[in-house]
């Protein structure tokens, strides 16, 4: 009898179980914009910084971490970044950040680049904030545009684009140097 008895308990708590797990459609819920901040008018914000991609040195910013699939073009390469933002074109000048992620060569006919990297500011009014670029970068181009896919801290919910200018490039160790001109819409 105590067999049974622990049975048909064990066969309702399971049942209690299935039950409560529903049918997956309670796991999103409509929220209250001004929980969020959302409620503020959107803001667009400018400014210029100026990426540093240093491959050569004691002490590189870019590093490779697959090499490219031929030794004819940069295709199926990928660098990882950890690259100073300054506020103008010299290295020495004041660093407001750095441009953290990778680039990986994506196209086999041209210099192109699928850029992934946050833009982690760690000054001023947007310390602790960042933007996040995700796109294509055709390097010889004179601009590039590529699109702000979001953001934290005061740049939550951003989106917008950038678009890179190539300023200073050393063809014999690939360092070069790269303004952004970054425009956001941002809460």
């Amino acid at each position: 009898m105590a067999k049974l008895i622990f049975f048909f308990a064990l066969q309702i708590l399971l049942l209690a179980v299935v039950a409560s797990a529903g049918d997956g459609e309670d796991f999103a819920r409509t929220m209250d914009r001004k929980l969020l901040g959302l409620h503020r008018k959107e803001k667009l914000t400018h400014f210029k910084v100026y990426w540093h991609d240093i491959l050569s040195g004691p002490n590189p910013t870019s590093i490779m971490i697959q090499p490219p699939v031929t030794n004819s073009s940069y295709f199926g390469a990928i660098s990882m970044i950890d690259n100073a933002l300054t506020a103008k074109v010299p290295m020495n000048s004041t660093v407001l950040g750095q441009a953290q992620g990778f680039y990986a060569g994506a196209a086999q006919k041209e210099l192109g680049f699928l850029m992934a990297m946050n833009f982690a500011f760690k000054t001023g009014k947007y310390n602790g904030s960042t933007i996040t670029i995700l796109g294509r970068n055709t390097a010889m181009s004179e601009v590039r545009e590529m699109p702000i896919v979001g953001g934290s801290g005061l740049f939550r919910f951003a989106r917008g684009y950038v678009e890179a200018r190539t300023k200073w490039i050393n063809l014999k160790n690939g360092d070069a140097t790269v303004e952004y001109s970054c425009y956001v819409l941002h809460y």
